[in-house]
């Protein structure tokens, strides 16, 4: 620090009285006994007053030009080192030195637990797309081409491949349910049927299978009645087939075929037509998916420990709203070669995991029906941690943070060890760091 004789020198010399020293950053951080690091010191003469500026009016100018110009200056620099918490070295001998005066604003240390989350991309909408297929004709297959809608095996009066015409397919959008019509074939109704076993073969008087009692109970549902609804298929169950056939205006036979219905595990909202009436029935007849909007992510392998059924999340809509959502499904990593990538075709990209993730409120997804989110997934947590918010820290020049430790109404810098960062708080650790501390943060 420039000496009181080198300032008396320096206004010997021409120095403008009154000017102010901008001390460097060592002597901020370490300070003096009567001047507390930060503090920008003005010249004073012996009498302990700033110095008096000379009677001339030619000199009077320069040196309140000077005075300004150093003012600035000083304040600047002040700012910056304000600005980037850069502190220079020196302390007591508990590693803490003196702050330059009081924080605007405190915080306490609290004592919690700490929860770092991944946010990721994800895909608001309604689940994958599965296909009802056309039954094939006569091979005595299902014809189904995955769970989500299972069409029965087709005959010559369901429609089977080349033996109909399509004569009505619902609008994309609606929404089928039990005993509901799915398409017409030669006017004839094709109904919704809930179960996981497809109408493979021909129910009749005699027929006993886990195939027959997903019919009985559908028909129960549907509320027909007169019937034990269990594995066997008897005249009562007949008959209340036929009861059925005529609400559907179809002949009354009392047995049920391949392609008489179609078989999917619940409601299902149709996605796209793929055939249009007309058409002979083959191939895709159409696509459907659940009748919920759910969250699908294709996740990076990398945090696949993070992710298993009941965990939860937090969805953020385009509109910033928020969202709870829990993971329902997780599947098998998938890569470009694993999806059938083609010669030439990059096969750069990272494996990734599909993970599906439900909605319990469906209102507070809004109007929206598909749409682009952030998903924050839970990643580590530790309890039972001192913390305090994040800009409380302060930097040192020569690496480490610092934090600004108020007691009595005085301040001083004490370092601290850092750990983990969540939710705007860092958990700290350090001598003289105990729960309740109260540390300056910004304003």
């Amino acid at each position: 620090m420039t000496s009181i004789d080198e300032t008396d020198g320096r206004q010997a010399t021409g120095d403008p009285p009154g000017s102010l020293e901008l001390r460097h950053s060592a002597e901020v951080a370490g300070g003096t006994p009567d001047e507390p690091p930060g503090v920008l010191a003005a010249h004073h003469d012996g009498a302990g007053t700033p110095d008096a500026p000379e009677e001339s009016t030619r000199r009077r100018r320069p040196v309140r030009t000077t005075l300004l110009v150093l003012i600035a200056i000083a304040v600047a620099a002040a700012a910056g080192v304000a600005a980037t918490g850069a502190l220079g070295g020196g302390g007591d001998d508990e590693g803490s030195s003196a702050a330059p005066s009081g924080p605007v604003a405190t915080a306490k240390v609290q004592r919690t637990t700490l929860t770092s989350t991944e946010t990721v991309d994800g895909n608001l909408g309604y689940g994958e797309e599965t296909a009802v297929r056309a039954p094939a004709a006569g091979d005595g297959s299902s014809g189904q081409s995955s769970p989500g809608g299972q069409p029965a095996q087709g005959d010559s009066s369901a429609g089977g491949a080349g033996a109909g015409i399509v004569t009505w397919l619902p609008d994309d959008g609606t929404v089928i349910d039990r005993g509901e019509t799915v398409y017409k074939v030669d006017q004839e109704k094709v109904p919704l049927l809930y179960g996981s076993t497809p109408l493979y073969r021909t129910l009749s008087d005699g027929s006993e299978g886990s195939d027959v009692k997903m019919l009985e109970e559908n028909l129960s549902e549907l509320g027909y009645d007169g019937f034990t609804v269990d594995d066997e298929y008897t005249s009562t169950t007949a008959a209340a087939v036929e009861e059925w056939q005529d609400d559907l205006g179809r002949d009354e036979t009392g047995t049920v075929g391949p392609g008489d219905a179609v078989v999917a595990d619940g409601a299902r909202r149709v996605a796209k037509a793929k055939l249009a009436p007309g058409d002979a029935v083959s191939g895709d007849i159409l696509t459907w998916t659940g009748t919920e909007r759910m969250i699908t992510l294709d996740l990076d392998v990398d945090y696949e420990d993070q992710v298993e059924k009941g965990t939860k999340a937090t969805v953020t809509l385009p509109d910033d709203t928020e969202v709870e959502a829990v993971v329902t499904d997780v599947g098998t990593p998938t890569t470009p070669d694993s999806d059938g990538a083609s010669a030439g075709t990059d096969t750069s990209k990272e494996a990734t995991l599909p993970v599906e993730l439900e909605v319990k409120d469906q209102k507070k997804l809004g109007r929206y029906q598909a749409a682009a989110v952030d998903v924050e997934l839970k990643d580590q947590t530790r309890e039972n941690v001192l913390a305090v918010p994040v800009n409380a820290l302060l930097a040192e020049r020569d690496g480490g943070y610092v934090v600004e430790v108020v007691t009595n109404g005085k301040s001083q810098y004490r370092p601290v060890e850092l750990g983990m960062f969540a939710g705007g708080m860092v958990e700290v650790s350090g001598a003289g760091i105990t729960e309740g501390t109260v540390v300056g943060v910004p304003k």
